[in-house]
């Protein structure tokens, strides 16, 4: 048996990622009543908005889910508090050292997940005694590692480092991606970008549009002297090019980024001025489907990949 579905309680090692503006409770209900673990993108919600996602995940599943908390983000420990009153039973922590917290969390009962892109990082996450580490890639979307290790390469080190399971994540999009990740030592994989492209996703029609028109090349990590992100090149990107072109210094970059940023982008579907966080895999996917086929289609990916594989054995 899998040791993550084991440690999650899930039918199938797959996380359907927290990212911030796209996973609410629609998203993160139905990935996990189609037997994966479904989560909550705390890092855009205010602690009332978390709460009232909480309740309504619940209402809406009886199985796990997950809160996503990044934990550079404000408001930190009125979040904590809000995940404990409300019992989720998982918590993915991100943008931050998990040391702090992670006792506190599991004295009741919570299980501790964090997300990292080095083997320096996952092997700290381990002295913190989290339950599992998500390892990321430099494919991924959103906020990203500054060392730009690719999911190809950080993955083996990772599970070699470590004795805690292993989630692979950034440039996996189907079963195909899994199978890989699983070979290279994974114990399971989390999906964000596919999942943005989805029905239950609270992403804005026109940035799911704009994915589906995605091509090769059409991301970009940028702005690694504030904080490492992936983005479509959009009008707003082309203005950082500028920036850089023109030699702006960090106070620059902060300015021209301002706030709301993801929000405008992702949520309200300002595709001019916003930030469209986004994987490298947004070019190889354009169909907007709901949770449940994109969990399905994985699962049967991946044991068409083993038959293909087999065929192909030496």
């Amino acid at each position: 048996m899998n040791r993550l579905c084991n440690l999650l309680e899930i039918e199938a090692p797959i996380i359907q990622a927290g990212m911030v503006w796209c996973s609410g409770w629609k998203l993160a209900s139905a990935s996990s009543n189609a037997g994966v673990l479904g989560v909550l993108g705390a890092g855009s919600m205010h602690p009332d908005v978390l709460d009232e996602h909480i309740k309504q995940t619940k209402q809406h599943t009886k199985k796990p889910f997950a809160v996503n908390l990044p934990l550079l983000y404000p408001e930190i420990d009125q979040h904590l508090d809000t995940i404990l009153r409300n019992q989720v039973p998982v918590v993915i922590t991100s943008a931050g050292n998990p040391k702090k917290h992670t006792s506190t969390l599991q004295k009741e009962g919570v299980k501790v997940i964090h997300v990292v892109s080095s083997v320096k990082f996952a092997q700290k996450a381990q002295e913190a005694r989290v339950n599992a580490i998500v390892a990321e890639g430099f494919e991924a979307g959103g906020h990203n590692g500054r060392d730009e290790t690719t999911t190809m390469v950080l993955i083996p080190a990772v599970a070699d480092a470590v004795e805690l399971p292993v989630i692979a994540a950034g440039g996996i999009r189907d079963g195909r991606g899994m199978l890989a990740a699983l070979a290279l030592g994974a114990d399971g994989i989390q999906m964000g970008s596919r999942f943005v492209l989805s029905k239950e996703s609270s992403a804005h029609q026109l940035f799911k549009s704009e994915i589906q028109k995605a091509e090769e090349g059409s991301t970009q990590l940028t702005l690694k002297e504030l904080t490492p992100v992936r983005l479509l090149k959009n009008p707003f990107f082309q203005e950082i090019q500028k920036a850089y072109d023109q030699g702006a210094n960090i106070d620059q970059l902060k300015a021209l980024l301002g706030k709301g940023r993801a929000k405008k982008g992702m949520f309200l579907g300002n595709l001019e001025d916003g930030e469209l966080e986004i994987g490298q895999v947004a070019s190889y996917m354009n169909d907007l489907i709901p949770a449940k086929e994109i969990i399905q289609n994985t699962i049967q990916e991946y044991h068409s990949a083993i038959n293909t594989v087999e065929k192909n054995t030496f």
